[in-house]
């Protein structure tokens, strides 16, 4: 399922119930954005030759690495 922002038209603004509706789209395709944009810095997924399910698991914990603190 994809999920669209509403448009506004020429000559109808967008109501007060939509623009934060859009808001919330953007900042959830942010974070996919930035997600995708980590892993295409990581040039060792491009040698990755496992089945889609393996490498699926193997990304959503890759994910999590930018995220975590390091302690010390």
């Amino acid at each position: 399922m994809v999920i669209t922002g509403y448009k506004a038209a020429r000559t109808k603004p967008l109501t007060s119930a939509k623009r934060p509706v859009n808001k919330l789209i953007a900042s959830v395709r942010a974070v996919c954005e930035h997600a995708f944009a980590h892993l295409k810095n990581w040039r060792i997924i491009t040698k990755l030759r496992l089945s889609p399910r393996y490498a699926t698991t193997l990304l959503r914990a890759l994910l999590v690495l930018p995220r975590a603190e390091v302690v010390s």
